[in-house]
């Protein structure tokens, strides 16, 4: 047996490995699971325990969660947990100016004083590319 017969299935064995790494970011809930663990990792506790706010995490190039539901008066903070990327936050049918670039732990906030359908939000830089977009419905 040749030395070039050992290759392949290591070259096979890490292109699997690479796939299955591609694979586990396209699923949200993965990512969404992956998203949660960093912020617990940045602030020492769950996103859920944050105190009057509801988080929605920013973490390879998804939000989390993608669809939100909150009654009206909610303060929803937006926190990128990535290590490396900068994401920001546009709420077009809000009318209000898309938010400055947050770099890894910095957060942007937003109060929903209106009742209405669902509205989409995205992020300036990585919504086309990425397809980085979320929606929030506020209820009465």
């Amino acid at each position: 047996m040749s030395l070039n017969s050992f290759c392949l299935p290591a070259a096979l064995l890490s292109m699997a490995i690479a796939c299955s790494t591609v694979a586990a970011d396209d699923d949200p809930a993965a990512v969404c699971a992956e998203a949660e663990e960093r912020y617990v990792e940045l602030f020492g506790q769950p996103s859920s325990e944050a105190e009057g706010v509801t988080v929605v995490t920013m973490f390879k190039y998804k939000f989390c969660p993608e669809d939100l539901s909150v009654p009206v008066g909610t303060t929803v903070r937006w926190v990128n947990v990535d290590k490396r990327t900068s994401h920001s936050v546009v709420l077009k049918e809000e009318g209000i100016p898309e938010s400055d670039r947050l770099f890894p732990e910095e957060h942007f906030e937003f109060t929903f004083l209106t009742p209405g359908p669902p509205q989409t939000y995205l992020c300036g830089p990585h919504w086309e590319t990425q397809e980085m977009i979320g929606r929030v419905t506020v209820t009465p």
